[in-house]
C-alpha cells in the first residue's frame, strides 16, 4: 500500500466525510420531523388520513432508495420545469423523504408501547389529544426509540454513499474522483472504508451513551 498517496489525499477525503456527516444530520432532523407527523397520522382514527400516511410509508419503504434519489433529482425537475435542484438539495430531499417513512414506523412503535393507562389518565385530567401526545406520550416515546433511531442514523450515514450517483460530492464521490485521478483503488477505497467505520463507531458510541442516560431503572 502506498502510504504517501493515502496521506496526500486524506485531507480531501476528510472534507468529503464532513459533507457526509452534514447530509446525514440534516436527513435525520427532517426525517424525524416528518416521521412524527406520519406516525400521528397513521394512528389517527380518521381512516382517510391514516390510509394516506400508510400509503406514503408503503411507497418509500417498498422502493429502492437509489430509485427515489433518481426520481427526485432527475424526474421531478422534468415534471415541474420551474423546479431546479442542486445535488445537495436533491439528495437532502430524497434522503429525508425516505428516512421519514422509516422513522414513522419507529415512532409509531414507540407510541404504541406506551401504557394505555397514561392516555386514560390524561383524558381524565382534561388534556386534549395534542397535549397528551406532546406533553406526555412523545417525551416517553423518544426514550424508548433511541436504539432504533441510532440504527437508522448509522444506516442513513452509509446510505449517503448512494448520492454520489447524482454528482453529490460526499465521501464516496470524493473517493471515486481520487481513484479516477490516481488509479490506486486499494489505498483509496481502504482509507474510505476506515473513515466510514470511524464515523459509524463514533455515532454508535454517542447513541449508546444517550441510551444509558435516558434509561429508566
Amino acid at each position: 500500500m502506498d502510504l504517501h498517496i493515502v496521506m496526500q489525499r486524506l485531507p480531501v477525503l476528510l472534507k468529503g466525510s464532513e459533507m457526509t456527516i452534514e447530509l446525514t444530520v440534516l436527513t435525520i432532523i427532517f426525517g424525524s420531523l416528518l416521521g412524527v407527523l406520519l406516525a400521528l397520522l397513521k394512528i389517527s382514527k380518521n381512516k382517510v388520513i391514516s390510509n394516506i400516511a400508510t400509503f406514503y410509508i408503503w411507497i418509500f419503504r417498498g422502493t429502492p432508495l437509489l430509485l427515489q434519489i433518481f426520481f427526485i433529482y432527475y424526474a421531478l425537475p422534468m415534471t415541474i420545469p420551474s423546479l431546479t435542484l442542486t445535488p445537495f438539495t436533491g439528495a437532502t430531499i430524497a434522503l429525508s423523504l425516505n428516512c421519514g417513512a422509516y422513522m414513522a414506523e419507529i415512532i409509531r412503535g414507540g407510541i404504541v408501547s406506551i401504557d394505555k393507562g397514561q392516555f386514560e389518565a390524561c383524558k381524565a385530567l382534561g388534556f386534549t389529544y395534542g397535549q397528551t401526545m406532546f406533553k406526555v406520550v412523545l417525551p416517553q416515546t423518544f426514550r424508548v426509540i433511541i436504539p432504533p433511531v441510532g440504527n437508522q442514523f448509522i444506516s442513513m450515514l452509509k446510505d449517503t454513499s448512494l448520492v454520489s450517483t447524482i454528482a453529490m460530492v460526499e465521501l464516496m464521490r470524493t473517493a471515486q474522483e481520487i481513484y479516477a485521478a490516481t488509479f490506486k483503488p486499494t489505498e483509496i477505497f481502504a482509507t474510505t472504508a476506515v473513515l466510514y467505520l470511524l464515523m459509524t463507531t463514533v455515532f454508535s458510541t454517542v447513541f449508546n451513551s444517550i441510551e444509558k442516560k435516558l434509561s429508566v431503572y
